[in-house]
């Protein structure tokens, strides 16, 4: 499934949100949306709604890892939105919940 990325400001948030699979052929729209997501905002909490997503490869779990490494020294941050139960399992199981809060909806 092609991957679409739109952003929204919910509940004072800027939110980037995701449908489709994040595979390799799409890892550039999505590293460049969530970038821009970071630099746009700085000094902000964002989120990234992955509830419309089906396949995620690790190699996007690094690239929010990175972003969120990259938005933390100005006082900003990366919240994931995931309300899939077999994502959030996996999250828990790789470890990528202790360095990125992983919420059921956007606060």
């Amino acid at each position: 499934m092609e991957m679409t990325l739109r952003r929204a400001a919910i509940a004072h948030k800027q939110v980037l949100m995701v449908s489709g699979d994040i595979e390799l052929g799409s890892l550039p729209r999505f590293n460049d949306a969530l970038s821009r997501l970071v630099t746009d905002n700085a000094g902000h909490v964002v989120a990234v709604d992955i509830d419309g997503t089906g396949v995620i490869e690790d190699a996007a779990l690094g690239l929010i890892l990175g972003a969120a490494g990259r938005a933390r020294p100005a006082g900003g941050d990366i919240e994931i939105v995931c309300t899939d139960a077999r994502l959030r399992q996996r999250f828990a199981e790789n470890g990528f919940d202790r360095a990125v809060t992983i919420n059921q909806s956007i606060h």
